[in-house]
């Protein structure tokens, strides 16, 4: 019995020491660290994976109806013609989901030829067209050909498509 009573005092300290663990104050300033962090955590949990999109070819009809005539830059995937983004100096056109989306040029983006801008936003999307500019080569009277690489993102900025093809300047 003596012997019981003596450990009481320890096990009791030692209940206290690991009680007491994790329980810190934490100055205002750290506080609002972990809570920033925590939040962002959540968010980042709640963004959904990307889908990737698969934008169509922009034709002869849709280039009647939207008017999209006039001098800027056309890009076509891989090695092959059938365009897929269209940019002027005023607006920029891509067709996703069998629909045409029109966007808007990005004033603070890099200049492409013929007023082009190298960003564009439109609704839920935005694209980025990248051409060598000193790698184009003359294509026709008044076209040139660029190496150049799409990049498309929806409204959480994630990539939903990106390819290499060319870009086709003129007027």
């Amino acid at each position: 019995m003596h012997l019981s009573f003596m450990r009481l005092p320890s096990i009791s300290c030692l209940a206290l020491l690991v009680a007491s663990c994790g329980n810190e104050e934490l100055s205002p300033s750290e506080r609002a660290r972990m809570d920033e962090a925590d939040v962002a955590a959540v968010e980042a949990a709640q963004v959904p994976p990307p889908t990737p999109v698969q934008p169509g070819t922009i034709g002869m009809p849709d280039i009647e109806k939207f008017d999209m005539f006039g001098a800027g830059c056309s890009f076509a995937p891989g090695k092959g013609i059938a365009t897929v983004a269209l940019l002027q100096a005023e607006r920029g056109f891509m067709k996703i989901d069998n629909k045409i989306v029109v966007f808007a040029p990005d004033a603070g983006s890099g200049d492409l030829p013929l007023g082009a801008k190298g960003k564009y936003t439109g609704g839920a999307w935005s694209f980025i067209l990248d051409l060598a500019s000193e790698e184009g080569k003359q294509s026709g009277i008044e076209t040139v050909n660029y190496p150049a690489r799409l990049v498309l993102r929806n409204d959480h900025d994630q990539i939903v498509y990106q390819e290499d093809g060319t870009a086709q300047c003129g007027s």
